[in-house]
């Protein structure tokens, strides 16, 4: 299996929809390959997060770098 195999069967594999057959490959191919296995700790982290409706306070100085970022794209056409 490949990492864009991996990344193609990432929605099936979080929702639990896969295969027993491909489930066994897609750990076989996590056990060689750090790059996924952080694809997807973060993509289920994320998704945790934002099912758990938790507001996180971002310091002063990262929420300002943050939004002068965002608004300096945008002015570029976004």
């Amino acid at each position: 299996m490949t990492c864009t195999e991996f990344i193609a069967m990432l929605d099936d594999l979080i929702d639990g929809s896969i295969a027993a057959e491909t489930r066994s490959e897609i750990e076989e191919h996590l056990r060689g390959c750090e790059h996924c296995v952080v694809t997807l700790n973060t993509t289920r982290k994320t998704i945790e997060i934002y099912r758990s409706h938790t507001l996180y306070e971002l310091p002063n100085g990262l929420r300002e770098r943050l939004h002068k970022a965002i608004m300096e794209r945008c002015k570029r056409g976004c």
